[in-house]
């Protein structure tokens, strides 16, 4: 039977949803690889994988691909890896380094200057080193583990889940779950991928396995246990309701119309009790 390639992100703030394919039965059914988000969703669109954690930009522009419910990479407050960061104030930025690992915080900060902040800065996409980025731009657009390091002391600092629910009142979506419907055709096996997925996330937000992650990872990232902690129980939020549906179609109709995206996109979800079966 061939397995499913699950194509992930080397975030911290994805580990929980790792959980059961990294230290339960879960991985047996799959092949997992990881990388930054711009490039998982290069793999989804390009077929080499057939599950991914996709930026929530990069949904509007690859076709054929259903959402598993319940599930994603969210913000109902200050996330705090997602920093754009200054050497100015805010009012003064004139050329912006964006991290070429992001889709979904570039859209996002294109929003923000045009809708919220009223300027139009020059943009360009560098690798995610901030004090190179910042030596030939008055600002950079940080995201995942390298914002958690950031020296604030140091800069003046804009989070953008902040800036994004003040100006709208809705959290923020940054990446959720994608499969591909042509992978799904060729498949022949008995999973119910929304329960795997969801259960996966519960398991690794369980608060033994969230020490277990903190104690790991705190190294890994450069940050104390105690801000892993408060990061992975605070600033990040794991569930796709509702509210967070509505904030992404805002997200996706501010896009549209500030021609970032050339269409706000339709939600397609994979049905909670479908089993994939050849």
């Amino acid at each position: 039977m061939k397995r499913l390639r699950i194509s992930s992100i080397s975030y911290l703030n994805t580990a929980p949803l790792m959980w059961d394919f990294e230290h339960g039965d879960a991985g047996k059914d799959f092949e997992i690889s990881y990388t930054v988000p711009s490039l998982c969703a290069a793999a989804l669109h390009e077929g080499s994988s057939d599950i991914g954690i996709i930026p929530a930009a990069a949904y509007a522009t690859i076709p054929d691909l259903s959402i598993l419910p319940g599930v994603a990479i969210a913000s109902r407050r200050a996330v705090r890896s997602i920093l754009l960061v200054s050497k100015v104030a805010l009012s003064e930025i004139s050329s912006v380094a964006l991290d070429s690992s992001s889709l979904t915080s570039v859209a996002l900060i294109k929003i923000l200057f045009q809708r919220l902040w009223k300027s139009a800065p020059a943009f360009s996409s560098e690798a995610p080193q901030l004090e190179q980025m910042l030596a030939h731009h008055d600002a950079a657009l940080l995201i995942g583990d390298p914002a958690l390091r950031v020296d604030r002391s140091r800069f003046r600092t804009y989070d953008l889940a902040e800036e994004w629910i003040g100006f709208t009142g809705k959290p923020f979506v940054f990446a959720f779950w994608a499969v591909r419907y042509p992978s799904l055709a060729n498949l022949t096996t008995n999973l119910d991928l929304a329960a795997v997925f969801q259960r996966s996330r519960d398991h690794g937000l369980l608060p033994v396995n969230r020490e277990k992650i903190a104690k790991a990872w705190a190294p890994k990232v450069g940050i104390s246990e105690s801000a892993v902690r408060s990061y992975l129980s605070h600033n990040i939020d794991y569930e796709l309701d509702s509210a967070c549906l509505d904030g992404l179609r805002l997200f996706y109709r501010h896009a549209e119309e500030c021609k970032i995206f050339p269409k706000a996109p339709k939600l397609n979800f994979l049905e909670t009790s479908q089993r994939i079966a050849g």
